[in-house]
């Protein structure tokens, strides 16, 4: 009788162990789901609004708003450094007043025959590679 009672609070300790392992991962999944990834090039800037715009390698026009949060890799002068002509990729978050950079990269060259914007932001693409969302 003794074995029984103390298996009950190890085997519910465990069942909510393994519950809230599942609820992270799944927040985090949900968290990650959310970001679209595009690779393009830039084609305007507004200092004032702190937005640019993209065109895709498929060829969409894209407009994103940048904040305090963003972070740009590899661009001189993160938003200051963007300018006409220059490829980046952009993970962003759909928001009510469009796309939210969170993060811009200047475009790494070379390899992978190029990406694109998921299908015009409506999926994944056949090109991308593993952890490209």
């Amino acid at each position: 009788m003794t074995t029984t009672i103390k298996r009950v609070p190890a085997l519910a300790l465990a069942t909510a162990l393994v519950a809230m392992s599942l609820f992270a991962a799944l927040a985090a999944s949900q968290a990650q789901a959310a970001l679209r990834h595009f690779d393009g090039t830039v084609i305007a800037k507004n200092a004032d609004a702190k937005t640019f715009r993209i065109r895709t390698e498929s060829g969409n026009r894209v407009r994103f708003q940048v904040n305090r949060a963003t972070e740009f890799e590899r661009i001189q002068g993160g938003f200051s450094g963007l300018h006409r002509g220059l490829r980046v990729e952009v993970d962003a978050k759909r928001t009510d007043s469009g796309f939210l950079a969170k993060h811009v990269e200047k475009h790494r060259s070379g390899g992978g025959g190029g990406g694109d914007d998921h299908g015009g932001g409506h999926g994944g693409g056949g090109d991308d590679g593993p952890g490209h969302h």
